[in-house]
This record gives C-alpha cells, structure tokens and sequence, in this order.
C-alpha cells in the first residue's frame, strides 16, 4: 500500500498552524521521522500531528492524490473533510 497523509503541524513559538501533505509507502516510520525532525520541510515545527490518510493500491496513485491535495481545491477539500476535527480540537490549535 501506498499513503496519503496530512499533518498538522504547529509552531508553539509563533502560534502558527500549517497543513501539510504527503505519501510514502511506510506511514508509521515516515510519521516517526517527521516526529523526530528528520524531514527536512518539518522539523522546524514543534509538534506534528496527523489528521488524515488515504491508502492507495499504487505508488503513482497515492503521488496524484498528493498533488490534487496542494493545490486550492484540495485544500478546500481537506477543511471540509476535516470540518468536525478542526471545530472539536479548536482549542489545541490556538
């Protein structure tokens, strides 16, 4: 199986929240190297959560879903996915 997943991802410092997106084919060691800062685009967060997945049956597959997920629409997507989880975990992300 191929992943793709959505972090949350906060900076204690400065109170700031951003989405970020992803795949890879291992989801608990790829979220374990993003715990541990050893992602580049990450590790100057302090904390990362993850909030959402999706499996795909194919590499290829999973990296589309990736792409469709950056852009304007996917975004949107995603805040209306995860609607409920940002209204019920609000006070986490202040």
């Amino acid at each position: 199986m191929h992943y793709t997943y959505v972090l949350l991802c906060f900076d204690d410092k400065n109170g700031n929240t951003k989405l970020y997106v992803g795949f890879t084919n291992d989801l608990k060691n790829r979220f374990r190297e993003h715990q541990a800062g050893e992602v580049k685009t990450t590790k100057g967060f302090s904390r990362v959560v993850l909030i959402y997945y999706e499996a795909c049956l194919s590499k290829t597959d999973a990296r589309k879903r990736e792409l469709a997920l950056k852009t304007g629409f996917g975004r949107g997507y995603l805040k209306k996915r995860l609607a409920d989880y940002f209204e019920n975990h609000s006070a986490e992300l202040v």
